[in-house]
């Protein structure tokens, strides 16, 4: 059973942890139903390619699979924050190894995955000016909007992953959201004058 701010009931949560631990694959489902797809929006959100998102987001289940299996985690109320630091953690790797790549390789005429993406969704300058404005933050306030609005985390989950306090993190995300509407108010502007 899901609360309101989106995570499952501990008792609940406990015992499908329990069962996929044991192996149980219905179990295996609920819980990648549960979270596959925030993992996925999270890490596409920091990587901004599906097919990479997708790998690295089943490299996270497969993680969690092992340590579950191998008692490497113990249910006490914090999976979700536990499943989302393997997973950002598995991004900070997967950034750190591509930039390493591209100080061997010339990517220069390779086009930028976040705009290549952009472009294909409906409305892709709004898309398109919204991602590189996210970009354009810094790499805190980057996670705070990313870990609140790709991965649906609520501000608890969000304070036990990163260590914060929650009214902190609220003044975080406050903070980048103006700065995210400020970087964007002048395209706006500019967007409306042109349609008069």
């Amino acid at each position: 059973m899901q609360s309101h701010d989106g995570e499952t009931s501990a008792p609940d949560l406990s015992v499908t942890l329990a069962q996929a631990a044991r192996g149980d694959e219905g179990a295996w489902r609920d819980i990648v139903r549960l979270y596959g797809r925030r993992v996925f929006a999270l890490v596409r959100s920091r990587i901004g390619n599906d097919e990479a998102a997708e790998e690295i987001a089943q490299s996270v289940f497969a993680t969690i699979a092992i340590k579950l299996r191998d008692g490497g985690y113990s249910e006490i109320g914090r999976f979700e924050p536990w499943l989302f630091r393997i997973a950002m953690n598995r991004v900070r790797d997967s950034v750190r190894h591509a930039k390493r790549r591209a100080g061997l390789l010339s990517l220069s005429s390779s086009p930028d995955p976040v705009v290549e993406q952009a472009r294909s969704t409906p409305d892709p300058a709004e898309r398109a000016g919204l991602r590189a404005a996210i970009q354009n933050l810094s790499e805190p306030d980057r996670e705070i909007i990313e870990l609140r609005h790709h991965a649906g985390m609520g501000f608890r989950q969000m304070s036990e992953l990163l260590g914060e306090p929650v009214g902190t993190l609220l003044a975080r995300h406050h903070r980048a959201l103006q700065k995210l509407k400020a970087m964007l108010s002048p395209l706006s502007g500019e967007e409306s004058e042109g349609t008069l």
